[in-house]
């Protein structure tokens, strides 16, 4: 070192069988100070005692550095520490520290503490030249490689446990303020000094787990942190509700105990897959072939969330393992939806409700998982239900959707190939990755599910989804007794028509809310029945007792000039679902109509839900949606 201009060795000890040396030096250093501060102070160098402690045995290094010169005016402290990184012993990790505590100097306090910072800071930028430096002269001597150092006895107890793992050390340094930089680049990814710092202090706050609460790892805790902008308290009582409702619901015994329903396994369209540019682990969903209904009719609406909870449990788990692989920090996932198919049945309002809770449950116990949103392949009516949807997600994590309209999701010059490898990209988004689509009828072990995503394997098992038959929904849903359909109104929100036959139900909707939409989804039990949505710019009332009669059986109004249908007339037939939405681009008067028609043998029943999206929250831009079929229709009858 250029300041080092002179070192005498004062003490110099070895202790175990040659295992521990320590020494003590006198050191000699030139004093980088302003020529009128030498003058004041009358010197040219200093004198400092260096002690070094060397251990072969733990393969540490402590050095400890105090100044003997104006020792009672001025006390230095400086601590460096070489040491065995705690998970990989083949890299040497490196920290130092300093305190500088002037007493009294000559009146000139301030300027030796600008002074002494000025000069630590130099010396600290230069150490990592400094130590290549003298690798490199190591390097021209021919010394490539020091063989460990060993005894007898060492010797024997390292063969006697050969095959038992050492403990997995903490990468804590030992005064417990700091991370290991090695440990940070590797696991953790690049973090400033202060982010680094709240970690450790988050650290503190759970470092004593139990067998209840286990301590969370570094990865789990810098999550938790970037998921409140790096707010000790906020992180603190965020993770502490997480653990609270991670023991409640056993999910860390999820992996072991989850068996994936036979239903769930035969049309849930969903599947681990490869990995993305990043090295994500990648999830596809084929959203637009589910059948929402289907599913939480068969399974309800816990089941769906405990199957989305083992997925976030796998994704955490291959996230390790391919921070492994790939030898950088991965603690995020890739999640690919398609959503060809997509249509207003994917509205049903259970299934969105269903859809936000697993939301609000994902955001509060997995922050900071989803690193990319790749949605492709995006219909018309996907704004409806982003608009529904977008509202219950993270700011943050809805920064991290990006959109792919069109059939033609690849080859676009901003298509999915900036972020998966074509040879992943699946066959039916028109990449040359063939995934295994089943369309077998027994059940596919869950296991396969989750066939290793790194592997070299050309198929991944997803599902292409489908109906769910009628016949696996769980008889709460829809059961028939006397003769009489009963159908549930899913907590209150559907309600319930009887209608005889050439009888109508009219539904008002008064609108003050220009650009505002209009979504309507009912259920046909039992019987034909015709629907049609009108619009009038007239305020009308509801009609009298006569059901038979419609709110446009007036004298003064006459179709196509007075009212006019926005939704041309459909028939739907016992057991099918329709869903539909309409931007009401103007105020007036919108009108629901069902109809039994008058030649059907018996009356017909049906349940019914409405609701209006407020212009303000709705960001869409389509004039109009038509009213579409479940694909529930031929197939189910």
């Amino acid at each position: 070192m250029p300041i080092v201009l002179d070192c005498e060795i004062i003490e110099d000890n070895l202790y175990d069988n040659g295992a521990r040396r320590d020494t003590k030096r006198r050191c000699k250093i030139a004093v980088e100070a302003p020529y009128l501060i030498k003058k004041i102070i009358g010197v040219d160098v200093v004198f400092f005692i260096q002690k070094n402690f060397l251990d072969m045995k733990t393969r540490t290094l402590n050095i400890e550095a105090t100044n003997e010169s104006f020792a009672t005016r001025v006390e230095i402290f400086e601590k460096c520490r070489y040491y065995a990184h705690p998970e990989n012993p083949d890299w040497t990790c490196f920290d130092q520290t300093a305190k500088l505590d002037i007493k009294n100097f000559f009146g000139i306090e301030h300027s030796m503490e600008k002074m002494g910072m000025k000069q630590y800071t130099q010396t600290t930028l230069k150490g990592k030249e400094i130590i290549e430096y003298f690798v490199n002269e190591l390097k021209q001597e021919g010394i490539t490689h020091v063989e460990r150092w060993a005894d007898e006895e060492m010797a024997n107890s390292t063969s006697a446990a050969t095959n038992t793992a050492p403990p997995e050390k903490p990468p804590l340094c030992r005064d417990n303020s700091i991370l290991d930089a090695d440990y940070i680049a590797k696991y953790l990814g690049q973090l400033t000094p202060l982010q680094e710092s709240k970690l450790v202090q988050l650290r503190k706050r759970f470092e004593h787990g139990s067998s209840e609460h286990p301590e969370p790892d570094y990865q789990t805790l810098l999550r938790f942190l970037r998921a409140r902008d790096f707010s000790i308290d906020k992180a603190t009582a965020m993770l502490q509700e997480s653990l609270q409702w991670r023991k409640e619901h056993r999910i860390d015994d999820i992996l072991g105990e989850y068996k994936t329903p036979a239903v769930v396994e035969k049309y849930f369209p969903g599947g681990w897959h490869h990995h993305d540019k990043d090295g994500r682990p990648l999830y596809i969903l084929r959203l637009g072939t589910m059948d929402v209904k289907g599913l939480l009719k068969s399974v309800g609406e816990d089941e769906l969330l405990k199957l989305t909870l083992h997925i976030c449990e796998e994704g955490l788990k291959l996230m390790n393992e391919a921070t492994k692989l790939f030898g950088k920090p991965i603690w995020s996932w890739c999640l690919l939806v398609d959503l060809d198919g997509l249509s207003m049945r994917h509205l049903w309002r259970p299934g969105v409700k269903a859809l936000l809770r697993i939301i609000e449950t994902v955001e509060k116990n997995y922050p900071e998982t989803m690193g990319r949103v790749l949605i492709v392949r995006a219909p018309r009516v996907f704004p409806v239900l982003w608009t529904i949807v977008s509202t219950f997600i993270d700011e943050n994590t809805r920064s991290k959707f990006l959109f792919f309209g069109g059939p033609d999701c690849m080859n676009a010059e901003d298509g999915i190939e900036q972020y998966i490898d074509t040879d992943k990209i699946p066959s039916f988004l028109g990449g040359s990755c063939n995934p295994s689509i089943l369309t077998v009828v027994e059940p596919v072990p869950a296991k396969l599910y989750t066939r290793c995503f790194l592997s070299a394997c050309h198929c991944t098992l997803i599902h292409e989804g489908g109906l769910v038959p009628k016949h696996l929904y769980k008889s709460e849903s829809i059961e028939e007794t006397n003769g009489t359909v009963q159908a549930h109104d899913h907590h209150g929100l559907y309600k319930a028509v009887d209608l005889k036959p050439g009888q109508l139900f009219e539904l008002l909707i008064r609108n003050t809310d220009p650009k505002s939409v209009l979504t309507w989804d009912f259920e046909v039990l039992k019987n034909d029945t015709l629907f049609t949505v009108y619009h009038t710019e007239k305020e009308l009332e509801q009609s009298g007792n006569d059901d038979f009669s419609s709110v446009f059986d007036m004298p003064d109004l006459k179709e196509g000039t007075n009212y006019k249908k926005i939704e041309q007339s459909v028939r739907c037939r016992p057991k099918e679902g329709v869903q539909g939405s309409h931007e009401m681009a103007s105020t007036g008067t919108y009108v629901l109509q069902w109809m039994c028609p008058p030649s059907c043998d018996g009356p017909a029943q049906l349940m019914y839900f409405h609701e209006i999206l407020s212009s303000a929250n709705y960001k869409g831009s389509m004039t109009s949606l038509q009213s579409g079929f479940s694909s529930n229709s031929l197939q189910s009858r």
